[in-house]
């Protein structure tokens, strides 16, 4: 049974409540926004179980697409205007953003206070997403502003039975960048396409090329570029920059990869169309309703240098935070401790193909989600850097890689060009 493993707690939110959870005898509603599409049947099953367990009433209001909801979202905060729980679609920035405007509540408290039972419950990479640490750029005070509901991971999939087709193991995929070169011919000679992604959205390009500058130069090295100490026309950059070039020659690339967006992308793969996929374990939900048949696996993308392990994007998925402003937020922390405890997470994995948050629900999730998973081991992400770059300069970055694969820059051109741009904006902050 979905809550076996939850008495203590159903007794503990009992207690506090003071409530008999019968109907009538309802002691608040609270309202939390949303974008999530693919949870909406399940976010109402988990309301109609905890209006019976805690009186409660929790109104799961969805807005779609993640755009309109973005824009009323800030509308709602300009307006003074939030729901008890909500969401940020965003950069760590605009996180900071509505914290600075007294629209977020500080959660250490509450952590701290339930760390045995909620705060230690998380994967560690998932709680840092939302978590400010000291001395962080954006000047907030260090602190928990948000509960993640999911995680995720950015990685490989590749196709098992055209890897039959093409004489590989379908149980070893390639670990090397020189193992996945050359399969390109292997893949061209067959008349497929490799792989497949949604690099005319600029920043899975950005993510692919931080994979491999974390793997080319180390995480200490990346982060000094950033800071302004490192020259993006370091040696190391131009490795980094040159792995496109690599990969765009050998073949190994799907044809118009550059301006694909990435649900061509996915339907292509799961149409057994494509060898490889570069996506997030979202995808694992995705693939399953455009083909339910579908043989693949996942892998962590190709090492280009064994001097540093392979790290990929990845942390919370999907976070809530509440509104310090609301009326309902005791109530609303008494809501998202339950609704991420081992059992609910467990209910929302297996619905929604999506990764938990909480660590210890992970047993009853597929085989490639559960490989995603241990995807955590190698994670990180721009939002717990604690520094982000500046816009332009990713923007030139990401733009200048496509002009790569197509065959317009070379790697040195690039470099220079987004080195020019950080310059200029390392500048203007002199200035400033």
């Amino acid at each position: 049974m979905l809550f076996k493993n939850v008495l203590l707690g159903i007794f503990v939110i009992f207690s506090v409540l003071g409530c008999s959870g019968q109907k009538g005898d309802l002691k608040s509603t609270v309202t939390v926004w949303h974008w999530m599409t693919d949870r909406a049947a399940a976010f109402q099953e988990l309301a109609k179980q905890y209006e019976t367990l805690a009186g409660v009433k929790v109104n799961f209001e969805l807005y779609a697409p993640s755009d309109a909801y973005a824009q009323k979202i800030r509308a709602a905060a300009q307006g003074i205007n939030l729901p008890d729980v909500f969401g940020i679609l965003g950069e760590k920035r605009d996180f900071a953003l509505f914290i600075r405007a007294g629209h977020i509540l500080d959660l250490t408290p509450y952590m701290d206070a339930n760390s045995a039972t909620w705060k230690n419950s998380f994967f560690p990479k998932a709680l840092a997403v939302n978590e400010f640490t000291p001395n962080n750029s954006y000047g907030i005070i260090p602190g928990i502003y948000g509960v993640p509901i999911d995680i995720l991971t950015i990685q490989m999939v590749y196709n098992k039975k055209l890897f039959s087709h093409l004489g590989l193991n379908p149980d070893q995929p390639p670990k090397t960048l020189d193992e996945f070169l050359k399969i390109g011919p292997k893949i061209k000679a067959a008349g497929l396409q490799g792989l497949v992604s949604g690099w005319g959205e600029t920043w899975m390009i950005n993510c692919f090329a931080s994979n491999y500058a974390f793997n080319i130069m180390g995480k200490d090295k990346v982060l000094a570029t950033i800071r302004g100490e490192v020259s993006y026309t370091d040696p190391d950059w131009i490795k980094v920059f040159s792995v496109f070039k690599q990969l765009q020659d050998s073949g190994v690339l799907a044809q118009g990869l550059v301006t694909m967006i990435n649900k061509s992308a996915e339907q292509l793969f799961a149409n057994e169309k494509a060898v490889f996929a570069f996506n997030g374990s979202w995808c694992v939900n995705v693939y399953q309703g455009m083909n339910s048949k579908l043989e693949y696996g996942a892998m962590l993308p190709s090492q280009a240098s064994a001097k540093y392990p392979m790290s990929i994007w990845g942390g919370a998925g999907s976070s809530f935070m509440i509104n310090a402003r609301s009326k309902n937020k005791e109530e609303a922390v008494k809501f998202l401790i339950w609704l991420t405890a081992q059992d609910q997470q467990a209910y929302l994995a297996k619905t929604t193909n999506n990764l938990p948050a909480n660590k210890n629900s992970l047993s009853e999730i597929p085989e490639v989600l559960a490989q995603f998973s241990r995807g955590m081991d190698y994670a990180t992400h721009p939002n717990i850097w604690g520094i982000s770059e500046f816009s332009p300069v990713i923007e030139a970055l990401d733009r200048g890689i496509q002009s790569i694969l197509i065959g317009e820059k070379t790697p040195e051109q690039v470099a220079a060009e987004v080195q020019k741009i950080k310059e200029k904006e390392l500048a203007k902050r002199r200035v400033n």
